[in-house]
């Protein structure tokens, strides 16, 4: 399996590169209020990508955050009842008290 994905990330790293061989025009990008800026253009791909990148993974944070939340919390709760558990199993094998002793 290593040996698999390390063909594949060859053949992908070659394709790019090839891609980006084959893209090296000269672009100009034009942005609100008169702002351009001009670059090759897999210079310019490849800014977008990373971009495009960082903003997914930081609209991923708070969704991360609330199952971390949820986890600490059915964790606790596991523990409880896990705790509950053992006393009842504790309780079950003590000997039954007599009639006469009550624990009021």
């Amino acid at each position: 399996m290593k040996y698999i994905s390390r063909l594949l990330a060859a053949i992908l790293f070659v394709i790019f590169f090839g891609f980006a061989l084959k893209n090296d025009q000269i672009v100009t990008l034009q942005y609100f209020f008169g702002y351009q800026q001009s670059a090759p253009l897999v210079i310019m791909l490849l800014v977008f990508f990373v971009a495009g990148a960082v903003l997914g993974a930081l609209a991923m944070v708070p969704m991360v955050f609330r199952h971390r939340r949820d986890l600490s919390r059915h964790k606790k709760t596991l523990a409880e009842i896990e705790k509950e558990r053992l006393l009842a199993e504790q309780a079950s094998m003590q000997a039954p008290q007599p009639d006469s002793v009550r624990n009021d």
